[in-house]
């Protein structure tokens, strides 16, 4: 029996469900039940406290492995800038994000 499988043992769902999930969440900082929407789209039906508590459990693995995968930011960027509306008051979120789509900083 392969590593994968042990570390994935007693779940109910295949370990490339979990896998997939928990790379989402931590990749593109999706929120649970967005996770859940995608998943429902490619018929899976898992819910959004499913992919927390995988989260939880295997996220600090995943959230290792991405970093070590991040070899730093382009040298180009651009800013995005939106109106959010917080407890009736309009807001200004800026992102910047690099050439790669990386999320480099947030401010509101």
């Amino acid at each position: 029996m392969n590593n994968s499988a042990t570390l994935y043992k007693r779940h109910r769902f295949p370990s490339e469900i979990i896998q997939h999930a928990v790379w989402l969440y931590h990749r593109f900082n999706l929120s649970h039940r967005d996770i859940e929407d995608l998943l429902a789209e490619k018929g899976g039906v898992v819910t959004h406290e499913s992919i927390r508590l995988w989260r939880i459990k295997f996220g600090p693995k995943y959230a290792k492995k991405l970093r070590r995968q991040h070899h730093g930011y382009g040298d180009t960027f651009f800013l995005d800038e939106v109106f959010v509306s917080i407890q009736g008051k309009q807001r200004y979120l800026w992102r910047a994000v690099d050439q790669d789509g990386e999320v480099v900083d947030i401010l509101l």
